[in-house]
């Protein structure tokens, strides 16, 4: 059996937690990866994507705090 941090990181998660966990309104989070700043999102359908959690933790965790931008 897999423990749960183990299935945490490969977490796949939609665009309303990747919201709520970093702050970014749905269009900065676009922005954001266009830029190269965030991690892109994984295609999980034709009309559905999503991101890896770990990726999205990461990347918050290496962001300064107070900080509101996407860059």
């Amino acid at each position: 059996m897999q423990s749960s941090s183990f299935r945490n990181q490969n977490r796949i998660i939609r665009i309303t937690e990747v919201m709520a966990m970093t702050g970014l309104s749905r269009s900065g989070i676009y922005a954001a990866i266009a830029e190269g700043t965030f991690p892109a999102q994984l295609k999980l359908s034709v009309r559905s994507s999503g991101w890896k959690e770990s990726e999205v933790i990461a990347w918050r965790d290496k962001r300064p705090r107070g900080s509101q931008s996407g860059c």
